[in-house]
């Protein structure tokens, strides 16, 4: 019979505790959801300062749609005010936003390498850990890919002194998104340098969370008065608790996307409306010093009370916070124990993250309150036992 093997797939799926599922989700905020009329506490969320429980303006006369692709009618002058605005705070000479961040990583990383007689003579070194969007970006493009063990400096070193190509890519990420850690972003630009290539980074989780007006990684490298990289791509779907993406470098590299980057040119621009409260929310994230100030409350205290009770937490100190169990079954029972004391918590699972890696992904936001957080752990140490 023709597709058999779907399922095959499913029941492999099944068999191996990795069969993904979708919940209808009723009610959110950063720190609680409703699901099937019942209330948790929400641990699960990227929504890191707890914007997403401010109320929008529904009376918003911009339109809802911005009714064609970019390139036609549909760049309007809240998506060019976005842009500038990012443009302002970061130094870059350009952006272009997208509709999710996921299109914006691969996207950018296809069209660069298009030309395929150029990218004959081209390489993308990529963390191992890298999202999924900017392997797939470098698998579709003609460039050839080489893998670096994760923010191991002295492998992407002996990487790029072996490679003969003459356009280099090195591509990492602000904070990575599983394992909550972050990249060292100035021996990246030092290796960069070194050996003539360009840095693109995607900084989805950090931005807004990370930095003293929450511009993310890259602030620290604006306040030493260090380049940034030559491409930085930022999402608002995490600590903005909007959606969409900006891809931020030169004129003339911004240029070049318009020309080429196929996802831009046949996508309907984002929508006015979007990028209207996008742009305040960004506004009010700059400010919110109270915000990250309790987000970094919570993460200290969730990582004392963990060490207190013996849950090995990994490296990071970052509102991402995994707990490493290995086996698949095991962390969706773990996951499922903690629904029954009422904290949704999502088991990340391969293909996800790399097998026998299994985890609890636990996301801490400002809005957490120091009970939530006692509250977790005390039914954490029961759930991973």
């Amino acid at each position: 019979m023709p597709f058999d093997f779907i399922k095959t797939h499913l029941q492999a799926r099944l068999q191996d505790a990795l069969l993904r599922k979708r919940h209808v989700v009723e009610y959110a905020t950063a720190r609680t959801i409703t699901v099937n009329d019942k209330t948790y506490l929400n641990f699960a969320s990227n929504d890191y300062l707890g914007f997403g429980d401010v109320v929008v303006n529904l009376n918003d006369s911009h339109a809802l749609g911005s009714h064609s692709s970019a390139l036609v009618t549909g760049y309007q002058a809240q998506q060019k005010a976005l842009e500038q605005y990012l443009c302002e705070q970061f130094g870059y000479g350009a952006g272009m936003l997208f509709n999710s961040g996921f299109s914006a990583n691969s996207s950018v990383i296809k069209a660069l390498f298009q030309d395929k007689a150029a990218a004959q003579n081209s390489a993308i070194f990529q963390d191992k850990l890298n999202h999924a969007s900017l392997i797939d970006g470098a698998l579709h493009s003609n460039a050839a890919l080489v893998r670096f063990n994760h923010n191991e400096m002295n492998h992407l070193r002996s990487r790029l002194e072996k490679s003969k190509a003459q356009n280099k890519l090195i591509i990492s990420e602000g904070v990575f998104s599983m394992d909550g850690d972050t990249a060292p972003l100035k021996e990246l630009l030092a290796l960069a340098k070194q050996h003539n290539a360009w840095l693109m980074i995607d900084d989805a989780h950090g931005f807004g969370a990370l930095g003293k007006t929450g511009l993310g990684s890259c602030e620290v490298l604006l306040e030493e008065g260090i380049t940034l990289p030559d491409i930085l791509v930022i999402t608002f779907g995490k600590s903005v608790a909007s959606s969409g993406a900006c891809v931020l470098g030169n004129k003339q590299f911004i240029e070049y996307m318009l020309q080429f980057n196929r996802d831009y040119t046949y996508s309907t621009a984002m929508s006015p409306l979007m990028a209207n409260h996008t742009l305040a929310r960004i506004k009010s994230i700059k400010i919110a010093d109270d915000k990250r100030d309790k987000l970094s409350a919570n993460i200290a205290l969730f990582k004392q009370l963990a060490n207190t009770h013996n849950i090995a937490v990994m490296e990071s100190n970052t509102a991402i916070q995994p707990i490493v169990l290995g086996c698949a079954e095991q962390t969706l029972q773990a996951a499922d124990k903690l629904k029954q004391q009422g904290i949704w918590l999502t088991a990340i699972r391969p293909p996800t993250v790399a097998h026998n890696t299994s985890r609890l992904r636990i996301t801490l936001t400002a809005a957490h309150t120091e009970q939530d957080i006692t509250h977790l752990v005390k039914h954490l140490v029961g759930a991973i036992a």
